[in-house]
C-alpha cells in the first residue's frame, strides 16, 4: 500500500475518536449523595452511595452521556477520605473528576422532606398489616453538576417530588428485607425517591445534551417552585 494512504488513513483513524466521543455525550460521574434534612426516618449511612448509583443507570440508561463506573468513583473518593461525608466542593469534586476521567461531577443533598396524613384503622398481626391509609410525601433535592476542568458549577437545579398512597392497602413488614432503601420501594417515600431520579436525569439531559425547546418546561416548574417558596415565607 501506498505510504501516503497509510499516513492519510492513520490521521483519519487519529481524528475519529474525539468525534466518537463527542457522540455519545458527555462524561459523568455521580458523587454520594447528602442529606441535610432531619428527621429522614429512611436515610442511613449507604443510602447516599444508593441514591448515587441510582440516579448513575438512570442517566446511563438515557443514552446521553458516558456514565464513570461506581468502583472507579468509590476508589478515589476512599483515597480522598471522602466517601462517607458526601460534602463536595467545587474545587475538590473538580479534582475527583479529572482523577475518575470525567468532564462533569454531579452531587445532590436532600434539602427537605416532608410526610403528611395519616395511616388509619388497619388491623395487624405478626408482622402483617391490613388497612386504609392515605398519606402524601414531599421531597426536594439540590443537583449540581460540576465543570471538573474549571471547577465551575456548571448547572444547578433543586428538583421536586410528590408522592400519595390512599385507599385499601395490604402490606407485609417482617424486617430484614435487606438493602438501604428497599423496604421503601412501594411507599409514598419511595415513590418519591424514584420520582426525584427520573426528574433529575430528565432535567440534566435536556440542559446538557437537548437543550432548545424543552428547558420551557423545567424553568416553568423552578419559576412556579420559586414563587411557592416565597408564598409560604411572609416578608416585611
Amino acid at each position: 500500500m501506498d505510504k501516503r494512504i497509510l499516513v492519510a488513513l492513520s490521521v483519519l483513524a487519529a481524528m475519529a475518536v474525539p468525534v466518537a466521543t463527542q457522540a455519545a455525550g458527555p462524561v459523568m460521574a455521580v458523587n454520594d449523595f447528602e442529606n441535610n434534612v432531619t428527621g429522614v426516618y429512611w436515610w442511613s449511612g449507604g443510602v447516599g452511595r444508593d441514591l448515587a448509583g441510582m440516579l448513575t443507570n438512570e442517566l446511563a440508561a438515557t443514552g446521553a452521556f458516558q456514565m464513570v463506573e461506581r468502583a472507579r468513583l468509590d476508589a478515589i473518593l476512599d483515597e480522598q477520605d471522602l466517601g462517607a461525608s458526601g460534602r463536595v466542593d467545587p474545587a475538590t469534586a473538580a479534582k475527583i473528576g479529572q482523577m475518575v476521567g470525567a468532564q462533569y461531577l454531579v452531587t445532590g443533598t436532600v434539602t427537605a422532606f416532608e410526610e403528611s396524613g395519616r395511616e388509619g384503622g388497619g388491623i395487624g398481626f405478626r408482622g402483617i398489616r391490613v388497612g386504609g391509609k392515605k398519606k402524601e410525601t414531599y421531597l426536594a433535592v439540590d443537583i449540581r453538576v460540576v465543570d471538573a476542568t474549571t471547577g465551575v458549577v456548571a448547572f444547578t437545579r433543586t428538583v421536586e417530588a410528590r408522592s400519595e398512597a390512599k385507599g385499601f392497602d395490604v402490606g407485609v413488614y417482617r424486617g430484614g428485607f435487606g438493602g438501604n432503601l428497599a423496604k421503601e420501594k412501594e411507599t409514598p417515600a419511595g415513590k418519591a425517591i424514584r420520582a426525584m431520579v427520573i426528574e433529575a436525569s430528565d432535567y440534566l439531559e435536556c440542559a446538557m445534551v437537548t437543550q432548545g425547546s424543552c428547558m420551557a418546561e423545567f424553568d416553568a416548574k423552578e419559576r412556579r417552585r420559586r414563587d411557592g417558596a416565597k408564598d409560604a415565607v411572609k416578608l416585611d
